[in-house]
């Protein structure tokens, strides 16, 4: 980089550029390499195939609970809150991790919604089947 300065020309070249100004020149091979570096075995397409996967496999799982939840109580064998709570677990065990890493309000709030309506959804199955056997 050149620049005219009245009678004087100054040359300043990138490295003693970054020097005046405090900076350090990293040349771009090497950011590259460090980026590979810190980034190893995280690949970043295979985590985001990985979590769409669990996502499709949560909504599967809640058509099929919903399913056989449904066709139980239409055939009068009661209803099974246990599929319930198996489904509602999933979620609230995700978002209990997700609350103590990201320490998000919102997580924290999920976190809490999801684990009362698993542990209601036990109880109500844990009675049936209380109540069941005692008749």
């Amino acid at each position: 980089m050149t620049r005219k300065l009245g009678k004087y020309i100054v040359i300043a070249c990138q490295e003693n550029l970054a020097n005046i100004l405090g900076g350090i020149l990293i040349n771009r091979d090497e950011i590259l390499a460090k980026s590979r570096k810190e980034n190893k075995d995280k690949d970043l397409f295979k985590i985001e195939v990985q979590i769409n996967a669990g996502n499709v496999g949560s909504i599967a799982a809640t058509i099929l609970a919903t399913i056989l939840f449904v066709t139980q109580s239409l055939l009068g064998g009661g209803m099974d809150f246990g599929l319930y709570a198996i489904i509602f677990s999933i979620p609230a065990a995700g978002f209990i991790v997700k609350a103590i890493r990201m320490k998000r309000k919102r997580d924290w709030v999920l976190s809490i919604i999801y684990t009362l309506a698993t542990l209601i959804l036990s109880v109500a199955h844990i009675y049936q089947l209380i109540t069941a056997n005692a008749n």
